[in-house]
C-alpha cells in the first residue's frame, strides 16, 4: 500500500513540476535559436524553427522603428501599440522577452486587456497615464497615476489598462516576459467574438437588457 501511495505521490509531483516548467517560455539550451518560417535544415524549438546558426546575421537580432510615433487617429480609443515580438524580431525566439511602444492621444486609452503568457513592465516616457490592474476573485483594483520616468508592473494574466489623463500626447514602453505574450482585449473578446456569444448569455452575465447587448455586439 505504501508503495502504491509513494507511486501516486511521485506521479503527482512530476505532473506539477511539468506544469510549472511549461507555464512560461522555456529556457534556451543553446546560445540562440533564430526563428524562421522555412523548414529546410532547421530544428523545431518553442513553436518556431531554428535558422541554421551558420546563416545567422546581426540583422536577425535587430529591429528598427520604435522611434516612430504610432498612429492613434485610426483607433477608436485613441491609442496605438507597436509590439516587437518573435514574429517581428526572430532573434527573440526562446529568449522569453518582447518589447512594445505605446502611444496615446489626449485621453487615449489602451483598454482593459490581459497577456496570458507574460508579465508587463511599463515605463512612461512622456505624459501622464492612469494605469491599473485587477486581481483574480475577489477582484481588487491596484491603480496609480504615472508621470514621466515612472514604472509600473502588471502581473502575468491579470486584466490591466492604461489611460492618458493629460491634455497632451503620451508615450510609454513596455517589456514583456515572453517572446509571444498574447493579447486578449476584454471588450473585443466578450462582445466581438466570432461567432458571437449568445446575447442571452451576456445579458444574464452583465445584468443588461438583451437589446443593449446586441447594440454592444454591433460596435465590435
Amino acid at each position: 500500500m505504501k508503495k502504491v501511495f509513494s507511486y501516486f505521490v511521485t506521479v503527482a509531483l512530476l505532473a506539477l513540476a511539468s506544469s510549472l516548467a511549461s507555464a512560461y517560455d522555456p529556457s534556451p539550451l543553446q546560445d540562440f535559436c533564430v526563428a524562421i518560417n522555412n523548414t529546410n535544415s532547421a530544428v523545431f524549438v518553442n513553436g518556431k524553427f531554428c535558422k541554421d546558426p551558420t546563416l545567422v546575421t546581426a540583422n536577425d537580432f535587430f529591429f528598427s522603428g520604435l522611434n516612430i510615433p504610432g498612429n492613434t487617429a485610426t483607433n477608436k480609443v485613441g491609442s496605438s501599440v507597436n509590439l516587437v515580438n518573435v514574429d517581428k524580431l526572430p532573434g527573440l525566439n526562446t529568449l522569453g522577452i518582447s518589447l512594445a511602444r505605446l502611444d496615446f492621444a489626449p485621453y487615449g486609452l489602451n483598454p482593459p486587456h490581459t497577456h496570458p503568457r507574460g508579465t508587463e513592465l511599463l515605463v512612461v516616457i512622456e505624459g501622464t497615464l492612469l494605469v491599473g490592474f485587477v486581481t483574480s476573485n475577489p477582484n481588487k483594483l491596484f491603480t496609480k497615476v504615472l508621470n514621466k520616468g515612472d514604472v509600473f508592473v502588471f502581473p502575468i494574466g491579470l486584466i490591466h489598462f492604461q489611460f492618458n489623463v493629460g491634455q497632451t500626447n503620451a508615450v510609454a514602453f513596455a517589456g514583456l516576459s515572453s517572446q509571444n505574450p498574447g493579447l486578449i482585449t476584454i471588450a473585443n473578446a466578450v462582445f466581438g467574438s466570432n461567432p458571437p456569444i449568445n446575447p442571452d448569455v451576456l445579458a444574464k452575465a452583465f445584468q443588461l437588457d438583451k437589446n443593449v447587448v446586441e447594440y454592444l455586439q454591433k460596435q465590435f
